[in-house]
């Protein structure tokens, strides 16, 4: 009993902080997302939201920014997790590591600025592309631009997530698909990729939960002229023109709502795939 009160009173302060930092702004954004200056207490915040133009074309451009983004960037970060298990325990895997750990935290202000440099309107490597022809009509400001700015912060995280899956992965199980006649095809089709779902499906959530929130990187490149959520949120929030806590509040919950039925639709495939897998 000594033991069990003992281990209640070490959690104490990370229940208090917890409470502080997650669970009171969730309230305090949930019930003032009710609250209207106009209206007063209903659904006016929400009303507004999904019959404005402008909210819908914010909530449309991060959903598409965030799943094309994270789809690509779990793509190459697979790709690349398994490149770097086929290095072995060598000296390059553990640099790469290193250097993968340092980019997963390059993200904010000094990345805006280093695509500045590289792909914008004079930079060095926009220059080079366009002398060659190779460029067309790209622009790091556009939404194809915003794409590749964010695949490229999520590569680093996808990297670091996916690594450890491939331990699941027993190089016998190879060895004995290729004495059945399988190929490598076959094999990924029918075990590799099976046994890293649950790490691919976790991993993806978590990128789209990195891509959605993102504020620093894009208000930095585009100076909040790029109509997505969070730059609504904050325009707001701190905005010059107009100041309304409440009904970015209503947008804070529909970030809230997303990543709720996105937690939960990959709790339903996993817990299917888990009940296939023992039937």
């Amino acid at each position: 009993m000594k033991a069990k009160w003992l281990a209640v009173l070490v959690m104490l302060p990370f229940a208090l902080v917890f409470c502080a930092f997650q669970i009171a702004p969730l309230v305090w954004m949930t019930v003032h997302s009710f609250n209207s200056d106009i209206e007063g207490w209903g659904i006016d915040n929400y009303r507004q939201i999904l019959g404005s133009p402008f909210y819908r074309q914010a909530i449309f451009f991060s959903l598409q920014i965030t799943f094309w983004s994270s789809a690509f960037g779990l793509l190459i970060a697979l790709v690349g997790s398994y490149s770097l298990r086929q290095l072995g325990a060598t000296r390059l895997r553990t640099a790469v590591m290193s250097f993968t750990n340092m980019t997963s935290n390059f993200t904010g202000v000094p990345l805006a600025f280093a695509f500045v440099i590289l792909l914008g309107t004079n930079g060095c490597v926009t220059l080079i592309l366009r002398r060659y022809g190779w460029l067309g009509d790209f622009s790091i400001y556009s939404k194809t631009g915003l794409m590749v700015l964010y695949t490229y912060f999520q590569i680093p995280l996808g990297v670091l997530l996916l690594y450890p899956a491939f331990d699941g992965l027993r190089e016998d199980w190879r060895e004995s698909a290729a004495l059945l006649g399988a190929g490598r095809l076959r094999y990924w089709r029918h075990i590799g990729l099976p046994v890293l779902a649950p790490a691919l499906l976790g991993t993806f959530v978590i990128l789209l939960a990195n891509a959605l929130g993102a504020y620093a990187t894009i208000f930095a490149l585009t100076s909040g002229n790029f109509n997505v959520i969070p730059i609504r949120i904050a325009a707001l929030v701190a905005g010059d023109l107009e100041l309304d806590p409440n009904m970015a509040s209503a947008l804070g919950m529909f970030l809230v709502l997303l990543m709720v039925f996105i937690t939960l639709v990959h709790r339903w495939v996993m817990r299917r795939s888990y009940t296939h897998v023992r039937s």
